[in-house]
């Protein structure tokens, strides 16, 4: 299969120029060999019916990352044998005293479904022109593979017998499900993922033409608001405003939860906020972002949302506050005069660094406490919560990562973040290490939704600054003296 590649610029320290590129080049065909089998497995961990192919997906990586070249590879139950495995490997560097990274993916995938929506069978892997199309293209198995590739070019370009930084790898096998096993294995391996660095490949690129790299994603806190008024649905003729209305008292609270300049009015809400430098506003505004472009994309009419703030700065680099569901009374065809018994809310904020999931909750609680006459009750429940997580543009391995990833594009790379919440940030405060984001997804990649699909020249770049990856992290951290 031959299809396009993207301009690259000569490889990292110790590395032959171009050397990197022309290795993964050379050697596409077992990268899109590889990616084949293991999309053809359907490892949905929301599926129980597929938990033993989720298993078969992880027992197939183990044995890819045997065949790259690890010499320890491991499959880590979760949770005693309660939760889905994950894979860890680890390839230490020659030089005694090495840095130390560690890679994360993740080897589920989303449900298929709606299956009729799928062009080609999504465990198919199916190419159309320069896409490959299939559940888990991009996320994150293409993802995960492009670095066994990367690793490769690595080693043949340098000459080495080992990379250049000791190598670890943890891919898990419960991402697509919230990673609720995820904090306690990295408590109960910590010695073992030690780094001086942490590999995030599950993100994007702003756009095809626009190379760029994540600098942080949102946290998460989802609760649901449930209140009780009389035990019984009343008469509203007969007890309409003597008695309190569930459904008002919570049209009045949900209202409540934003003022006129679309902020949140939870107390205490924006006081952790890490305010958006000057620089990152610069970055942010380079962006090609085209507005009207963008509403079509989220089939909206009109723009919202914090004022003060652009749209991109909004969905990157500021926390919200959203009204996922409301129900309440009488639903069905035509009338039915009655004050509820009950109503209820479904809420989410989105946070970002260095707001605490925790914190939130508990301001939550109490907003909730206050809101409510006499004669309601309230009931918060939480869903639980993903703390927010952000590298420092100045950090010195984002610093090394973007060399890679400019060299393997060819072009300047510029930053973003994501509005998403994942288990980057378990993987900060559990290792005590940076995290670098080094993804080549792109927006309209379908993630989630039918077609899913990946973008072959960027899963090529991808492999490509993996390759460089390694050299650059190692002549950065390496210690001096």
């Amino acid at each position: 299969m031959s299809v396009p590649t993207v301009p690259t610029t000569p490889a990292g320290p110790g590395a032959t120029p171009d050397a990197v590129a022309s290795f993964v080049e050379a050697h596409l065909g077992d990268l899109y060999g590889d990616l084949d089998a293991w999309l053809a497995i359907p490892s949905v961990s929301a599926d129980p019916a597929r938990h033993a192919d989720v298993r078969r997906g992880v027992d197939w990586l183990a044995a890819a990352l045997r065949s790259a070249g690890f010499p320890t590879v491991e499959v880590w139950e979760t949770a005693g044998g309660a939760g889905l495995p994950a894979v860890f490997a680890e390839w230490p560097a020659d030089e005694p005293g090495a840095p130390v990274a560690l890679l994360y993916g993740h080897s589920d995938v989303q449900p298929a479904e709606p299956l009729e929506l799928w062009e080609t069978p999504p465990f198919t892997p199916t190419v159309r022109g320069d896409e490959l199309f299939a559940r888990g293209a991009i996320d994150d198995k293409g993802q995960v593979l492009f670095h066994l590739l990367g690793l490769r070019a690595h080693l043949a370009a340098t000459g080495r017998t080992s990379p250049a930084t000791t190598l670890k790898v943890l891919v898990e096998a419960e991402e697509e499900i919230g990673s609720p096993h995820f904090a306690a294995l990295l408590t109960e391996h910590r010695d073992r993922l030690d780094c001086d660095v942490v590999v995030v490949s599950d993100t994007s690129c702003y756009d095809r033409d626009t190379p760029s790299m994540c600098t942080g994603m949102r946290g998460l806190v989802y609760c649901q608001i449930d209140l009780h008024g009389p035990h019984v649905d009343l008469h509203s003729g007969s007890f309409g405003g003597a008695v309190p209305n569930p459904a008002t008292v919570l049209a009045q609270l949900v209202a409540g939860l934003h003022d006129d300049a679309g902020r949140c009015t939870l107390p205490g809400f924006y006081d952790r906020v890490v305010p958006l430098s000057d620089t990152e506003r610069e970055l942010f505004a380079r962006l090609p972002f085209d507005a009207d472009a963008w509403l079509r994309t989220a089939a909206s009419r009109a723009e919202a949302g914090e004022k003060g703030f652009t749209t991109l700065e909004r969905l990157w680099a500021r926390p919200t506050c959203e009204v996922n569901g409301l129900s309440a009374g009488w639903t069905g065809p035509g009338p039915k005069t009655i004050i509820p018994t009950d109503a209820m809310a479904k809420v989410s904020f989105r946070l970002v660094a260095d707001q605490h999931p925790d914190e939130v909750e508990a301001s939550l609680r109490a907003y909730v406490a206050g809101a409510v006459p006499p004669g309601i009750s309230a009931t918060v429940t939480s869903f639980g919560g993903v703390a927010p997580c952000l590298t420092p543009l100045d950090a010195p391995a984002l610093q090394a990562a973007t060399r890679a990833m400019e060299r393997a594009f060819g072009r300047e790379i510029l930053y973003t973040r994501e509005g998403g919440s994942g288990p980057e940030a378990d993987l900060a405060t559990h290792l005590g290490a940076p995290v670098v984001f080094v993804g080549v997804g792109l927006p309209d990649d379908r993630i989630h939704a039918p077609n899913e699909r990946v973008v072959l020249p960027m899963l090529t770049a991808g492999a490509k600054a993996a390759g460089y990856l390694w050299s650059e992290l190692a002549a950065t951290l390496r210690p001096q003296g």
